[in-house]
């Protein structure tokens, strides 16, 4: 399981001080290029340089609100690993509470931008983070 702290900014809260919806997409994804570079040493710019690992799929349930100063932990876990695709689930939680779960699918697509097999130490990597879903 990967972990990214992100300290909810102004820039993603609405004028009532807490995050507007679409900022959580951002830190989601921000938490995917984060485990690509740091768990995968695969980073976006290299991968998007004729590849590409766009979301096919995703659903998001928003539990509680987070304000402007909370800390979050986001917490990302393969559950699915198929030949040019995977599956994640990510949690973001403000100490003990639940702000949202997300289960989302990327897809290794090639220069003309159709799915591609991962390359082999890429599956290898991602491989050793797989982990059975969650209840």
């Amino acid at each position: 399981m990967f972990e990214l702290l992100q300290k909810v900014l102004f820039k993603h809260c609405d004028p009532a001080g807490i995050v507007f919806y679409p900022r959580y997409f951002e830190m989601m994804n921000d938490c995917v290029e984060t485990w690509f570079d740091q768990a995968l040493d695969w980073p976006f710019e290299k991968i998007h340089t004729g590849l590409g690992v766009p979301t096919a799929a995703i659903s998001t349930r928003f539990a509680a609100p987070s304000r402007h100063g909370d800390h979050l932990i986001l917490r990302l876990a393969v559950i699915k690993l198929g030949k040019t695709s995977l599956t994640y689930q990510m949690t973001a939680h403000c100490g003990e509470e639940l702000r949202f779960s997300t289960e989302a699918t990327l897809v290794h697509v090639g220069a003309d931008g159709r799915p591609t097999p991962w390359p082999e130490e890429v599956r290898r990597r991602i491989n050793l983070d797989v982990i059975s879903p969650q209840s």
